[in-house]
C-alpha cells in the first residue's frame, strides 16, 4: 500500500470466542483459522481470501471498482512478466497520484498551517471525475493521511515524491516496450531493497566459545558476589554519559519537495472523445425514454445518465435535450415522469 497506510483493525488470528468481531460495520483485516469457514459463510458484506486454495470469494452486494484504462492493462501486465509486487505498485500509486501537488492547498490563517487538497480539481484535471475506483481511494481515511503526512512542501523526501516527481516520462516510454519495463521494475525493486538494508555487511555478535575440556574440570572456581553499589554507580555513570552524548544517528534531510510534471489526463484523447460521445448518447436515450413512458428502459440508463452528469458537456446536453421536448410537445408529466427528473437535474446541480 505505501505510500498509503493501513489504519484499520488488524488480528493476525482470531479465537474462537471473538467471531462475532467479524460483524462490526467498520473495516478490518483479521486472520480466522479453516475450522470455523463453516461459522463465516453468512457474513454479507466480508470478502474472504482463502489461503490454503487460494481463491477470493467476494459477495454479491459488494461492487468492486476497476482501475482506469490505461493502468489495469499496464499492471496486469507487469505482474505477469515480474514478480516485483512491491516495485510495480509503488509506480503504480506513482501514476495513479501523478502530479497531486499541484492540488495542495496550503492555508496558513490558523497557528498551524491546514493542508487540502482539490479532489475536484485532481480528478477533472487527469479526466476522471467518473472513475469509482480513484474517487474511493481520494476519499479514503488513508489518502487523508497521505496528503497531512506528504503535503507540506519542506520535508523529507523518498522514492515515491522522486516517481511521482522524475519518472512520468521515463513510464511513457515503456509503452509497448515490455524488456525495458521488466528492467526499470528490477531497478526499482533493487533500490527498495538497499533502502531496507544499506549495510550489505551482516554484523555478528562475536561471542567466546569455551576452552576444550572445560567441562571435565573437578575445580570450579565459585562465582563470585555481585556488589549492588557498584552495578548501581556503573549504571548512573552510563546514563549520565549517554545523555550528554550527541545522537548516534544523523536526522533525515530535509528539502523542498519537487513538484514534477503538472496534472496530464490519464486517458487517451482518442478514449476521451469517444467517451465523452457515448455519454452524450445515454444522456439522450434516458431522457427519451422518461418522455416516452418506457420506465423499463428508463431504470437500466438512469445510473448510467446520472454518472454521465458529472460532466460538463453532459449537463449542457440535459439542458438542451430538456428544452427540445418541451418546445416540441409540452407535456405535462407525471409523478414518475416528474421523479426521474428531477434526480437527474439535482444530480446535474450537485
Amino acid at each position: 500500500m505505501f505510500p498509503l497506510k493501513y489504519s484499520y483493525p488488524y488480528i493476525p488470528i482470531l479465537p474462537a470466542q471473538l467471531l462475532e468481531v467479524l460483524s462490526s460495520p467498520t473495516p478490518f483485516i483479521i486472520g480466522v483459522h479453516s475450522v470455523f469457514r463453516n461459522d463465516i459463510h453468512e457474513l454479507l458484506d466480508v470478502i474472504i481470501a482463502d489461503l490454503d486454495g487460494g481463491t477470493i470469494k467476494i459477495p454479491e452486494c459488494i461492487h468492486l471498482s476497476q482501475l482506469p484504462e490505461p493502468l489495469l492493462h499496464q499492471t496486469q501486465m507487469a505482474l505477469s512478466l515480474d514478480k516485483e509486487v512491491r516495485a510495480i505498485f509503488l509506480r503504480l500509486f506513482a501514476q495513479l497520484f501523478q502530479g497531486y501537488r499541484s492540488c495542495l492547498q496550503l492555508i496558513r490563517i490558523h497557528a498551524e498551517p491546514v493542508i487540502h487538497f482539490h479532489k475536484a480539481a485532481f480528478l477533472g484535471q487527469r479526466g476522471l471525475i467518473e472513475n469509482d475506483f480513484l474517487t474511493k481511494v481520494l476519499n479514503g481515511m488513508a489518502f487523508a493521511g497521505f496528503v497531512s503526512e506528504r503535503g507540506p512542501p519542506f520535508r523529507t523526501c523518498d522514492l515515491f515524491d522522486e516517481l511521482v516527481a522524475f519518472e512520468v516520462e521515463r513510464i511513457k516510454a515503456e509503452e509497448g516496450n515490455p524488456p525495458k519495463m521488466i528492467k526499470h521494475v528490477r531497478e526499482l525493486a533493487e533500490q527498495l531493497f538497499k533502502n531496507e538494508n544499506p549495510n550489505p555487511h551482516m554484523a555478528f555478535q562475536k561471542v567466546p566459545r569455551p576452552t576444550e575440556g572445560s567441562h571435565l574440570r573437578v575445580h570450579i572456581l565459585p562465582f563470585p558476589r555481585i556488589n549492588e553499589g557498584r552495578v548501581q554507580e556503573l549504571l548512573q555513570e552510563g546514563l549520565a554519559r549517554s545523555q550528554g552524548a550527541p545522537p548516534a544517528t544523523r536526522g533525515d534531510k530535509k528539502c523542498v519537495v519537487p513538484a514534477g510534471p503538472p496534472v496530464v489526463s490519464i486517458m487517451e484523447k482518442g478514449s476521451t472523445v469517444f467517451n465523452s460521445a457515448q455519454r452524450l448518447e445515454v444522456v439522450r436515450n434516458c431522457i427519451s425514454f422518461i418522455f416516452e413512458n418506457k420506465f423499463l428502459e428508463t431504470e437500466k440508463t438512469l445510473p448510467a445518465a446520472l454518472r454521465a452528469l458529472k460532466g460538463k458537456a453532459a449537463r449542457h446536453c440535459l439542458t438542451q435535450e430538456l428544452g427540445q421536448h418541451v418546445k416540441e410537445n409540452r407535456a405535462i408529466l407525471d409523478h414518475q415522469q416528474f421523479d426521474y427528473i428531477v434526480r437527474m437535474m439535482n444530480c446535474a446541480l450537485q
